[in-house]
């Protein structure tokens, strides 16, 4: 397994409470609503998925969207129920952005806690 970031997957610039949060960049928004995030992946062919060996006590560990076309680290696709489920289990927050200030679609997410 490589420690490589997948493309357009993670970007600091937009990391809540950084410069660039949602408060100062605009197209960035955060959702716990499951069809808005399911449409929002599958509008980018992305897949539910966990990073494998993450697993603790039968349940998912870091949970991750599987892009096309997108090398880095290897992942395990899983089902959306079970995503949703951790998901839900962990009160995670998604903040995603729809497009690029050049207005191709953006794949930039990120799943964070509660703080």
């Amino acid at each position: 397994m490589t420690d490589q970031r997948r493309p357009g997957t993670r970007n600091p610039q937009f990391a809540p409470g950084s410069p660039g949060s949602k408060t100062q960049v605009k197209g960035v928004s955060v959702t716990r609503n499951h069809d808005v995030i399911r449409r929002w992946a599958q509008q980018r062919g992305a897949r539910p998925a966990t990073v494998p060996g993450s697993e603790h006590d039968g349940r998912l560990g870091v949970l991750r969207f599987d892009f096309p076309r997108y090398g880095g680290a290897v992942l395990r696709r899983v089902g959306w129920d079970e995503w949703f489920a951790t998901f839900d289990a962990r009160k995670l927050r998604f903040w995603y952005q729809e497009r690029n200030a050049d207005g191709s679609p953006s794949n930039f997410n990120r799943l964070e806690a509660p703080r």
